[in-house]
């Protein structure tokens, strides 16, 4: 009885519910059901899965790419795309296997060191005409092409093409007034005071390398020094930009509008070793020594003490006096800052500035072990190769030592920490190895960085393992090789290697730097011949000045 009270209740209840809302239920229309779909199941390029990104492709890869359902393969063509990163597409060819669950996609022959990206889309059907549940995209990364670029030559030819390429840069491209480096090759009119240190520097090279005339060396530097004479100064230092017309300051940044005195320092290093290396009785070469230490000396390094301190400070402005406030402390590239200070004979600083300013009393020191090296100073790791390479472009560290280091360990061992990070690559940036290393500051995709073993963007600039040849021979020929004769397509230009390249982005720049292209052809000579070093080492002041820091080397 209660069974039958509840059924009428139910229906009396439904019926009622029914009539109130104005709808009634059409038994013959069928409840709307979702479409069906199938899913992604496998992915396996040239036979193997790991995720979708894939390096160090043939040109020829195999793609296999299996499903839940039998594929429908007139499809695909409209559904499974192959592009480059500019969207370009690329032709393909496709198969079915695994009772046509498995789309085989076969492209035709990719470029190298080429990101390509194969897009499945929603609209892909199965036999039964179902659409797939999810697209998915696979990035595609080919490997460099193993073919030389260029005729193999002996190694000791290999070295003069790559100084006398680069050397184009300050010999070709220098500014035609004032005959300075510029910043990179779109600087049109600016010039850089450190890079052109290095510049003459790489001048003095030239010459002995006979790449240009003594006569024609020497009147580019006549013009050098004629301009440098002419151009603004602040307390004697000059500003790191130029007008390369007219010798006005170029401000870096809106307070860097002053004197800096670590770009100083490397154009002083320059203009030492030229006076050094044109040492003739005739009036001339006479005339630019006489020249070249009217400049030296009217540098006014004390002064840049900042009211007497015990210690260097990098920048002065005329509008913002010391508000960048930067001291210049170790260990970095400015050693040599501090070396060009105590050798100046009209305003030299005491061996305590070099002390506490510089060396801290001896907290720039490290002493711990990275990647299986021991490292006397600096940051961990070493920080980015340009340490090694500025100061020392003259300062010759073989068998240089002070009270805080073994500067011929110091050099080697910062060297053979970035190439043995690079070698181990903890973050697996495509590329890196025995044969392609090299971490320091230089153009990056979109934008300029430090690279070091801390800063690692994955982009490898040719100066740092060339730039260290004379410290390690083996390992930076090895990255010469594979940088000019592998990749020298796409990384060699006008004035010698490009500023940098990333293999894992598939990024080269099309950029050349001053203070990059010339560490590179004078650290070579250095390796060869030790010519820089021998001339600054050579000069008097010099050697008075680091015996008086500290310095013992076979070379004072």
């Amino acid at each position: 009885m209660k069974k039958i009270y509840l059924y009428l209740f139910t229906l009396s209840f439904l019926f009622f519910a029914c009539k109130k809302g104005g709808t009634t239920t059409d038994p013959t229309i069928d409840p709307v059901t979702p479409p069906s779909t199938y899913t992604f199941s496998d992915l396996r390029v040239n036979g193997t899965f790991s995720g979708f990104t894939y390096y160090g492709l043939n040109n020829i890869p195999i793609l296999k790419i299996t499903f839940s359902s039998p594929i429908n393969l007139t499809s695909v063509s409209g559904n499974i795309t192959l592009t480059d990163a500019a969207g370009n597409a690329t032709a393909y060819t496709p198969t079915l296997e695994n009772n046509d669950n498995t789309v085989v996609i076969t492209p035709s022959a990719l470029q190298p060191i080429t990101k390509y990206i194969l897009t499945v889309n929603t609209g892909l059907l199965s036999k039964t005409g179902n659409k797939l549940q999810t697209g998915i995209a696979v990035n595609l990364i080919t490997a460099v092409d193993d073919t030389d670029k260029f005729p193999r030559i002996t190694d000791d030819e290999l070295l003069t093409l790559v100084q006398k390429q680069t050397f184009k840069y300050f010999w070709d491209f220098g500014h035609p007034t004032s005959g300075l480096a510029r910043e990179r090759n779109t600087s049109g009119n600016t010039v850089t005071s450190g890079g052109s240190g290095f510049g003459i520097m790489a001048l003095v090279t030239g010459i002995s390398r006979n790449f240009i005339s003594r006569a024609d060396g020497l009147a580019r530097m006549q013009k050098i020094v004629a301009f440098l004479k002419t151009a603004e100064r602040f307390h004697g230092a000059y500003p790191h930009w130029l007008d390369g017309n007219t010798g006005k300051v170029i401000p870096f940044s809106t307070k860097d509008n002053g004197g800096d005195l670590v770009e100083t320092s490397f154009l002083m290093a320059g203009l030492i070793t030229a006076r050094q290396y044109f040492n003739g009785t005739d009036a001339n070469e006479t005339a630019l020594r006489n020249d070249i230490n009217t400049i030296y000396n009217g540098v006014e390094w004390s002064w840049y003490r900042k009211d007497n301190s015990s210690t260097l400070y990098w920048h002065w402005s005329p509008n913002y006096n010391w508000d960048m406030n930067l001291p210049i402390k170790g260990w970095n590239e400015c050693l040599i800052t501090y070396v060009m200070a105590a050798a100046s004979p009209t305003y030299s600083i005491p061996k305590s500035v070099y002390d506490i300013g510089w060396a801290q009393n001896g907290s720039m020191k490290n002493g711990n072990t990275f990647y299986g090296v021991q490292l006397p100073l600096g940051p961990a790791n070493g920080g980015p190769l340009f340490f090694a390479h500025y100061s020392f472009m003259g300062i010759n560290p073989i068998g240089l030592t002070d009270a805080f280091a073994n500067y011929e360990t110091q050099t080697k061992a910062h060297t053979l920490i970035n190439y043995n990070y690079c070698k181990a690559n903890p973050l697996q940036n495509y590329g890196y190895g025995e044969n392609c290393w090299g971490l320091t500051a230089s153009d990056i995709q979109g934008g300029y960085t430090a690279s070091s073993p801390t800063n690692d963007v994955g982009t490898i600039a040719p100066t740092a393992a060339l730039s260290s040849m004379a410290y390690t021979p083996t390992e930076s020929m090895q990255a010469l090789k594979f940088f000019y004769y592998k990749l020298g397509n796409k990384t060699w230009g006008e004035y010698g290697f490009y500023d940098a390249f990333s293999l894992r982005d598939q990024w080269f720049a099309t950029s050349t730097l001053a203070i990059d292209q010339g560490p590179i052809i004078v650290m070579i000579e250095n390796y060869r011949t030790k010519l820089i070093w021998n001339l600054f080492m050579s000069a008097p002041e010099v050697k008075a000045g680091m015996k008086n820091l500290g310095f013992s080397s076979p070379s004072l």
